[in-house]
């Protein structure tokens, strides 16, 4: 959201437990209890930096291609994910970030479009698989191994009590941007703007609370403190009023320090078991330990400040991200709005048990994050409140990631002009 998530949502591998499952079906499929803890290999790092220059895609041949079949049935809210990548692109700012390789920005838009014909055309999985081969080159992603390895993680909108005013129960503030953040063009954070000029670095989050040096930019309040981190990890949160409406905020900056997950400290430190880590496990245990709230949350000194964002959640494109179609990556490796497929598995809520099942979908590359970095990562957005928690917080599995344009087009279908909506 714009996790910009640096925003944040900066989320971590050590937030999550488990697989990765959108789709109904009956493979692989088990219950929650039964489900185990994902083990990378020894030594794998997911979050090595390519070679300088290097893009995270590498064009593959037709033998390599995945079974993009897979992705016919399931595809609720791809087509409006698709427009929102064409709207971006339809905007001039967009265009300095092309071209990608051998991707010019024409050939983004183009390939978003055609995609989109096949697929209202197409009327079987086969159907659609066979355009995408005729049609489309296909790249895969080098992963974190030059051999396609991705680790695919989830995040998601929290909804929580809060309020616009401090009252004895919501005590715990969410900030918005302070005037003395400095900024680049892109939106990364400089530091701190000094009062005799220049710039120095911004203060980490220990400071930020012990020094509050921040009171009277405070944008909500929350009863929980460890629900005010859950904020500031996924970058955006829905606040339920009084009057039972919704307070939208979402991500607006970051005090410029790499995001670092508190479950690593908390293992270390006997307070949970790795087998058991899971975001529930770490909302559980701060409910049960309030007083350890600051103790591991300062491990991580990274700090989100927010903004009114009705409407949202919002990815880093400034388009609204979509259940199970928006996907954050590293966008110095990766191409920003374009389309792409998963391989992998993913959690879903079925039947009141959480299941996995492996399958492949197409998304859209529309957020980034700040735990999200180089080659070997990719973050789902699971979508809004209690359910999306469920499947965000148990999401972590291997998998691989291609991207699909267009072979050829002409200049008529590169208009970066947004396809027309059926009924948004």
């Amino acid at each position: 959201m714009s996790r910009a998530r640096a925003a944040s949502t900066s989320r971590s591998i050590m937030l999550v437990l488990g697989a990765f499952a959108v789709l109904l079906g009956t493979a692989c499929q088990q219950p929650q209890e039964e489900m185990k803890p994902f083990e990378p290999k020894t030594g794998k790092d997911y979050t090595r930096p390519l070679p300088p220059g290097q893009l995270a895609l590498r064009k593959i041949g037709p033998e390599a291609y995945p079974d993009f079949s897979q992705g016919f049935n399931h595809r609720a809210g791809l087509e409006d994910a698709i427009r929102n990548s064409l709207d971006y692109l339809s905007k001039p700012s967009s265009k300095k970030y092309y071209p990608y390789g051998d991707v010019t920005h024409e050939r983004a838009i183009a390939s978003l479009k055609r995609f989109l014909q096949a697929l209202q055309s197409a009327k079987s999985g086969q159907e659609l698989d066979a355009a995408i081969r005729r049609d489309f080159d296909v790249y895969q992603s080098v992963g974190c191994d030059d051999v396609g390895t991705v680790l695919f993680t989830g995040y998601y909108c929290p909804i929580f009590e809060g309020r616009k005013q401090r009252d004895e129960r919501f005590r715990y503030p969410l900030y918005k941007l302070p005037p003395d953040l400095v900024k680049d063009a892109e939106g990364k954070t400089l530091g701190r703007k000094l009062p005799g000029g220049g710039t120095g670095p911004y203060p980490s989050r220990r400071e930020i609370d012990e020094g509050r040096i921040l009171e009277g930019m405070e944008i909500a309040w929350l009863s929980d403190p460890f629900e005010a981190y859950v904020c500031s990890v996924q970058g955006s949160a829905k606040l339920r009023q009084p009057d039972g409406s919704l307070y939208e905020l979402g991500y607006a900056g970051n005090n410029g320090y790499t995001y670092t997950p508190v479950a690593e400290a908390m293992i270390r430190d006997g307070a949970i078991r790795k087998e058991d880590l899971s975001l529930q496990t770490l909302i559980r245990y701060f409910k049960e330990h309030p007083d350890k709230v600051s103790h591991y949350c300062w491990q991580n000194p990274r700090f989100i400040f927010f903004r009114e964002a009705p409407g949202g959640p919002f990815g880093s494109l400034g388009q609204p991200v979509i259940p199970f179609r928006s996907v954050a990556t590293d966008k110095e490796v990766y191409p920003r709005a374009c389309l792409a497929f998963h391989d992998t598995t993913i959690p879903r809520l079925y039947q009141g048990q959480i299941m996995q099942m492996r399958t492949g979908a197409f998304v859209l590359d529309q957020d980034t994050g700040g735990a999200i970095r180089a080659a070997g990562r990719c973050d789902v957005f699971m979508g809004i409140g209690p359910d999306a928690e469920a499947i965000a917080g148990r999401t972590l599995a291997e998998g691989h990631l291609y991207y699909v344009f267009v072979k050829s087009y002409g200049s008529e279908q590169a208009a970066a002009t947004p396809a027309p909506s059926s009924g948004r």
